[in-house]
């Protein structure tokens, strides 16, 4: 599948960095870039997100359930020595 290729920026003069009109300049030069830069971003399908969050409540399950019954062990483990 071809590509558009992005607009090459051409090299910005130098602005005198004080000043209001300075800042804004940088401003726009930053959301120009910003622009270039999330055009490059490839975004995950629907079913790689859904895919993804499922592994992520499934793993965060089973450590739960493991602290779960470790902290459990522990707290009985406590409760017979002091006893």
């Amino acid at each position: 599948m071809a590509r558009k290729k992005a607009k090459k920026v051409a090299p910005q003069q130098p602005v005198a960095q004080g000043g209001v009109m300075g800042k804004i300049h940088e401003l726009k030069t930053f959301f120009e870039e910003s622009k270039v830069e999330i055009k490059k971003v490839v975004w995950p399908s629907r079913k790689e997100t859904v895919t993804t969050c499922v592994a992520v409540v499934v793993v965060t399950l089973v450590i739960a359930l493991y602290l779960g019954v470790v902290d459990l062990g522990l707290s009985k483990l406590v409760a017979f020595i002091l006893s």
